[in-house]
């Protein structure tokens, strides 16, 4: 049977913003549950390679990384965002290595030792703290650890959310709608929990599995974006999907990242015949932002009816490849790349959502006590291209401004109503879940072809029928069926597709990452303005 339980705090997400959160909350006397959708370290902190950037360099500032982080925004970065995000750097690092996390260091000529520093495209100094290339495995790993001794934090593997709960909007006594907890699957035993929170927190990540290739895990499915959007939050920027410039293209691997921290120790980009072509592009080569990058990759394969092109570190020393590259070297070796000898075969592939939940500076959402932290907000940091490994530090950074307004408004929230139980009387087991399946293969593919890289009217108006027909299909059996995680998530990854190709439609112009053939300039007579969506003026299903 199906049975409730209550928190003072439940956080949808265990990755590094969820984490970060509940360590933050955890020694203030509440209860907090974190709920994974698959095991704890399924999500996309645990398969960051790059790093997180900070100021520490004697060369660097907080104005040059403010400004890089604006120019790679192209003009739709929040400046106050972007100055608040930066300037808490250091202290994110710093409380970082409180909770365990061993960053690389270096030795200094007096001996020494500093955290080492890499360079990534749109940087213009030496600014990425990591761990070799596996920052996020050494930051997932050490904050699972950490919260596994808290009393007053319990994690929940395999439990993937059906619904937000809501009150209503009560004029007659003066209250305003809210958050009340989650309907939640229990994947394990198949039977929906219903759990009540004084406050929600998202911090579910992006969307990028709406593509058919992807650098990020399968959790990836915008299951966030599209509960908040059913809850009836905005959501702003969605036409801003980066894609990572390189993937290892093989026919056995699946979706592994070659990190940017290649390039920016000197790694390039060249043709199958060896030559190279980002001095054509962009004057930083490599080092350009990631949308500059894939699209002259992507421009390339198609002018040149080639399925990659490669990236190139072997005129590097052997023994500093396998040392700031241990992850990336292993892998590549599991399909007979010898990254010391060989250039690596890559792909762009779809990677991060710039756009999301749209929240203010304490990552507030427009549900009272509802929060959204991390990939699955559009806080006005990125705009319209995030720079690399900012993404980390937005997590960390809204994680502690999330916790210190949870903590100001947590005891005058009222208490909780009752909650009625998820109700599955009416529905059925499936006897065909291969319309699931098949659904989840036509939504990626279509969305890679008509909503990639590159873009045009004519391909978003043929995405948009495609999506209009599959909600209804994903409607209808959803009305059904009892609900598995795989029709949670494709559930929620139309939706999630919906809104990319919604404000994709809204942008007359090129910007950023959103390119488009039939207006191929940024619309520079009037002042950048970002895609906000509605859902009150909009079919939610």
């Amino acid at each position: 049977m199906p049975y409730s339980q209550n928190y003072d705090v439940l956080i949808i997400g265990s990755g590094g913003a969820g984490l970060s959160l509940a360590l933050k909350l955890a020694n203030h006397s509440m209860r907090i549950a974190v709920l994974s959708k698959f095991a704890l370290t399924a999500g996309s902190t645990y398969y960051a390679q790059g790093g997180i950037s900070a100021v520490f360099g004697a060369d660097d500032s907080i104005e040059s990384h403010i400004e890089d982080t604006l120019d790679a925004g192209a003009g739709l970065c929040n400046p106050e965002i972007v100055r608040l995000t930066v300037t808490h750097g250091k202290s994110s690092i710093d409380w970082l290595m409180e909770q365990g996390v061993v960053f690389t260091e270096e030795q200094t000529a007096s001996g020494e030792l500093k955290l080492h520093l890499n360079q990534e495209g749109g940087h213009s100094h030496r600014r990425i703290v990591h761990t070799a290339d596996a920052t996020g495995k050494a930051v997932s790993l050490s904050l699972i650890e950490r919260a596994r001794e808290h009393a007053n934090i319990e994690l929940f593997e395999h439990h993937n959310v059906v619904e937000l709960i809501t009150s209503s909007k009560d004029t007659s006594k003066d209250t305003e709608k809210r958050i009340l907890g989650a309907y939640v699957l229990d994947s394990t035993k198949q039977q929906v929990k219903t759990i009540a929170a004084r406050v929600v927190v998202l911090a579910t990540g992006g969307a990028s599995k709406a593509y058919l290739y992807s650098t990020n895990p399968q959790s990836a499915t915008g299951d966030g974006i599209a509960l908040a959007w059913r809850a009836g939050c905005r959501v702003s920027n969605m036409e801003f999907m980066q894609f990572h410039p390189t993937c290892l293209y093989h026919p056995h691997a699946h979706s592994f990242l070659i990190s940017e921290a290649v390039r920016g120790e000197g790694g390039k980009l060249i043709l199958p015949d060896g030559s190279s072509f980002m001095q054509y592009f962009d004057s930083r080569e490599e080092l350009a932002p990631r949308d500059i990058v894939a699209r002259a990759i992507d421009h390339e394969m198609k002018k040149r009816g080639i399925d990659c092109v490669y990236l190139d570190i072997s005129h590097k020393p052997e023994q500093f490849i396998r040392e700031h590259f241990p992850t990336i070297y292993q892998q590549c070796l599991e399909f007979d790349i010898d990254i010391t000898r060989q250039p690596i075969p890559v792909v762009p592939a779809a990677h991060y959502t710039c756009g999301g939940v749209l929240t203010d500076s304490y990552a507030r959402t427009d549900i009272p006590n509802l929060y959204a932290i991390g990939e699955v907000a559009c806080t006005g940091l990125h705009g319209a291209n995030r720079m690399a490994s900012n993404s980390l530090l937005e997590c960390l950074v809204f994680a502690e401004r999330a916790s210190e307004d949870i903590l100001q408004k947590l005891p005058g929230i009222l208490p909780l109503p009752e909650i009625p139980d998820w109700d599955e009387s009416q529905v059925s087991d499936s006897d065909e879940e291969v319309v699931v399946s098949h659904n989840w293969d036509e939504l990626r593919r279509f969305m890679w072809d008509y909503v990639g890289i590159v873009r045009t009217d004519k391909r978003l108006s043929r995405a948009m029928n495609r999506v209009e027909l599959l909600k209804k299909e994903i409607a209808e059996y959803y009305s059904n069926f009892r609900v598995t995680s795989d029709l949670l998530e494709l559930r929620n990854l139309v939706i999630a597709a919906e809104l990319i190709i919604r404000c994709a439609q809204q942008r007359k112009e090129s910007r950023g990452l959103h390119y488009t053939l039939d207006y191929p300039e940024t619309d520079n007579s009037k002042p950048a303005q970002n895609t906000v969506l509605t859902p009150w003026t909009t079919d939610r299903r």
